[in-house]
């Protein structure tokens, strides 16, 4: 059975507005379409916005999905690199939108209607 032993210095990401106030849920994240980067890892960054059915169905994989559609916000970057992995999707805050990687569409915002979207 192989070990391996993640490290991380500095501070951690975030993309919250203000940080005192959020809801996050569990969710497994697929890695279906995620592509490698430049270090070989599949990673999905923090303020993704996902999809895929997992509020009503936590049995199903969240995916990318800035649609009408959208369910929540990834919370942290989230390694995808050996497969699905566990994350946090948050579902009520303030999000920062000069933090997170893509604004969201307008029936995205429409969709979640718990996070407020500020600059």
């Amino acid at each position: 059975m192989s070990k391996f032993v993640q490290t991380s210095f500095g501070n951690k990401k975030s993309i919250l507005k203000f940080p005192d106030h959020y809801v996050n849920v569990a969710v497994t994240l697929d890695d279906a379409g995620i592509t490698t980067n430049a270090d070989g890892k599949k990673i999905i960054p923090a303020g993704t916005i996902l999809g895929g059915g997992v509020l009503a169905d936590p049995s199903k994989k969240a995916k990318a999905d800035n649609t009408a559609t959208a369910e929540g916000v990834l919370f942290n970057d989230t390694d995808v690199t050996y497969g699905p992995a566990s994350g946090a999707m948050l579902i009520h805050g303030f999000i920062d939108l000069n933090k997170i990687p893509a604004a969201p569409i307008a029936a995205a915002v429409t969709a979640l209607p718990l996070i407020k979207f500020l600059k």
